[in-house]
């Protein structure tokens, strides 16, 4: 039996999340409208092949940067270095395939203030057919992948960081900290760890087996906790920018 993510919606935890806590840089991959960076109050980096935003994305930040690209080819880019970004919070929602959360987490990671939290998306599937890597085979409700499998390649090659699975809804969230900028486990054990699970069923992997990897944390529950991972990378409020609305 899988164990679905029933709790608060994303949409909304992330909402709240900006609303209580201000982040110096904030790295969104897969973003399309822009509809959770939009709450972002800190300098923000976006970063999707195609954008569709049409509301006001910028809100009060001091920054934005949209880069309408690939995630391997804007950090190929080297703007975080050329930026001297340290990544506060990133939120990964890109490409539904394992390798590709792999690479953005592990580029993420080493962009990275050691304090800072990286969240991974649709990692807690409810369904088979919805973790499908066949992307003629897409299902017309949701599709999460294979990205369930950074749980456990995390767990097995990383297990020095911390990992939170919340039950935000539909598919939970991960939300990776204890964060080390200078590992290089994945990127050494990358192509190991692609030829392992590549062919991996949820299935082979054995549901149970997946299960018993973690226990959801209630979303509202973490969130009315004034989001205690974060607080080691908040900023004071009076950091935050006050447009001021000019008439010409």
């Amino acid at each position: 039996m899988f164990k679905q993510a029933k709790g608060m919606k994303y949409v909304t935890f992330m909402a709240g999340l900006h609303r209580e806590r201000l982040f110096d840089w904030y790295l969104e991959v897969g973003c399309r409208t822009g509809r959770i960076f939009a709450n972002a109050r800190g300098k923000t980096i976006a970063v999707d092949p195609f954008f569709r935003a049409e509301a006001n994305i910028i809100g009060s930040k001091p920054a934005l940067h949209v880069f309408q690209q690939t995630s391997d080819d804007f950090f190929a880019s080297d703007f975080l270095k050329a930026m001297k970004a340290k990544l506060s919070f990133s939120f990964l929602d890109g490409m539904h395939l394992f390798e590709f959360l792999l690479r953005d987490f592990i580029a993420a990671e080493r962009a990275s203030d050691p304090k800072g939290v990286i969240a991974l998306h649709d990692c807690c599937p409810f369904d088979h057919p919805m973790t499908t890597r066949d992307l003629s085979a897409i299902p017309k409700q949701a599709w999460t992948g294979d990205v369930w499998k950074l749980i456990p390649i995390l767990m097995e090659y990383r297990p020095d960081l911390r990992i939170t699975v919340l039950d935000a809804a539909p598919t939970g969230l991960v939300l990776v900290s204890g964060l080390d900028p200078k590992s290089r486990v994945l990127e050494k054990n990358y192509a190991d760890i692609v030829a392992l699970y590549t062919d991996m069923t949820l299935e082979a992997f054995g549901l149970d087996a997946f299960n018993a990897l973690f226990d959801y944390e209630d979303t509202a529950a973490f969130a009315a906790a004034g989001y205690p991972l974060f607080a080691g990378v908040t900023l004071a409020e009076t950091a935050a920018l006050k447009p001021e609305k000019v008439t010409p």
